[in-house]
């Protein structure tokens, strides 16, 4: 079967990749941690699925890897249900977990080769090297390698069979900044080549320069999804300034006197470009330099945190 010939997700979203519809996972005890999740992925697409610790990302993306079965609905991945039908999905995907947990006294090529033995169509294991940067660490056993460079050997391991679908656990957790960098790029790289990539991670910085669209997810359940502007829309944009001596914020349009220490001045407003207007139209007419002026919508940050802000805040009155 070629790239361009693996059958419809269901009866879901045509064409999709990755697809999971009401899908639920529980573990013993009863603890639900994935309840009724719906998404999906298209293909050449970069996916963030994005939560706090205990949100179920990690629950949702096994399912997708066939890890695990759903409890109830369905998830499938090319067409197929990764759980029942492993051996048609397996070789197509390339899967980053968390923790490697690969035997330490190997070296880096020698775990490189073991991989690739139980893989279809494997790279050369200097190709996939090359690709994460440990050229110079080939010889080097792995319990010698830092925490950072394991996660380069990890997203190696996972790239080892040329992946039509990618799933990176939290592929940069333990790198310095150059590395998380470097990341990016092949990630991009990789996307732009035509792989589906889904990704976890907590860095929502991470998230905001490679994903195409997201999904929040909050207490086993999606809670948003779109772009990232779809994400950011709904919130708040900011304006912050400063004024100099003898002007009070008191001396401002009421619709804009936002939060202030008496000099500066921070404003949230959802038009930002009228709210923007106005503030520099009331500055040139009195004559005012808005000291340090910066406007810019909401971040994904301030939106994460105002959505698991929100749905927690709930929780709490629903309980009490």
């Amino acid at each position: 079967m070629t790239n361009d010939e693996f059958p419809p997700a269901g009866t879901g979203t045509p064409g999709a990749v990755i697809e999971a519809t009401g899908a639920r996972r529980s573990y013993a005890g009863g603890f639900e941690a994935v309840r009724g999740v719906s998404f999906s992925v298209g293909r050449g697409e970069l996916f963030a699925l994005l939560g706090t610790n205990g949100a179920g990302k990690t629950s949702t993306v096994e399912l997708l890897e066939g890890l695990a079965r759903p409890d109830s609905g369905t998830v499938r991945v090319l067409g197929h249900d990764p759980w029942r039908e492993r051996a048609a999905v397996r070789p197509r995907t390339g899967v980053m977990l968390q923790e490697g947990g690969f035997p330490s006294d190997l070296t880096v090529t020698e775990t490189l080769r073991m991989w690739a033995g139980c893989t279809s169509g494997a790279r050369p294991p200097g190709e996939a090297l090359d690709l994460v940067g440990l050229t110079a660490r080939a010889g080097v056993r792995v319990k010698q390698l830092s925490g950072g460079e394991r996660r380069r050997l990890d997203l190696a391991l996972a790239l080892l069979g040329r992946p039509e679908v990618l799933f990176l656990d939290e592929p940069t957790t333990g790198l310095d900044a150059e590395g998380r960098r470097e990341t990016w790029r092949l990630v991009r790289e990789l996307r732009d080549g035509g792989t589906t990539v889904l990704l976890t991670t907590h860095y929502l910085e991470e998230a905001e320069a490679l994903a195409d669209r997201l999904a929040i997810m909050h207490q086993g359940r999606i809670v948003t999804s779109g772009t990232i502007a779809d994400v950011t829309a709904a919130r708040p944009a900011r304006i912050r300034f400063g004024l100099p001596e003898g002007v009070s914020a008191h001396q401002l349009p009421p619709a804009l006197r936002g939060a202030t220490d008496g000099r500066h001045v921070d404003i949230r407003t959802r038009p930002l470009q009228e709210s923007l207007h106005e503030l520099l139209r009331w500055a040139r007419e009195s004559g005012v330099e808005l000291r340090g002026l910066d406007a810019r919508s909401a971040s994904l940050e301030e939106a994460f945190l105002e959505i698991a802000k929100t749905h927690t805040e709930a929780e709490k009155v629903t309980a009490a």
